[in-house]
């Protein structure tokens, strides 16, 4: 199979040129992704939802992650990021039902990769049951509905651990109804910057609908 092709980017956002996806993060260049964080708001709480990574993945395996999120090929726009809600979820949306927060620049580093994501930001909310979402299990391997309040005293320190609750995927495609305890240490470790605005984003949309 032929390898994605990703555009490239400087520090000050100019387009310099394509490489192999392989390359961008062996060499750290940046480059653009599609990010859509799903939230619902229950008994005046905002819950989040997080899809766990598959254990194979090549970054951050098996830890709790943005709902649906994938690499722009060179030449895309934002809007072509959408397929990752049908592959990832079975989730059918339009770009227009989608709630832009902006570009969020993002850098992960790990053994042999330098991450350095343009990352093209989006809300949806919605209410559909977890039982409802397909998910693609070569990615994803649950899905958790995660209380926001309880998830920003986790990340200041302030409590150790917290309960999410979702499913995991057995090894038949079922899906398991589950109650996980979690610390900081399960989620996939973005920028501090990166989850303040995003956090402070769906908190500004909940509270001025």
């Amino acid at each position: 199979m032929q390898e994605e092709q990703l555009d490239i980017f400087d520090e000050a956002g100019q387009h310099i040129g394509v490489e192999t996806r392989s390359e961008v993060h062996r060499l750290g260049y940046w480059h653009q992704t599609f990010h859509c964080w799903i939230y619902r708001v229950v008994d005046e709480q905002i819950e989040l939802l997080f899809q766990k990574r598959h254990p194979q993945k090549d970054t951050c395996p098996n830890l709790l992650d943005i709902t649906s999120a994938g690499h722009l090929i060179a030449s895309e726009q934002p809007c072509d990021g959408m397929r990752e809600l049908e592959e990832e979820l079975g989730l059918s949306v339009s770009y227009e039902e989608l709630d832009l927060i902006g570009v969020i620049r993002d850098v992960m580093l790990a053994p042999t990769i330098i991450d350095k994501e343009m990352c093209h930001t989006f809300l949806y909310e919605c209410e559909q049951p977890l039982r409802e979402y397909r998910v693609q299990e070569e990615e994803v391997t649950g899905l958790f509905w995660v209380r926001l309040h309880a998830l920003e005293q986790l990340f200041a320190g302030e409590n150790g651990q917290m309960t999410v609750n979702g499913f995991l995927l057995e090894e038949n495609g079922e899906q398991k109804d589950t109650d996980r305890i979690v610390t900081k240490a399960d989620f996939v470790p973005h920028e501090a910057h990166y989850y303040r605005q995003v956090f402070a984003a769906v908190k500004s949309r909940v509270a001025n609908r």
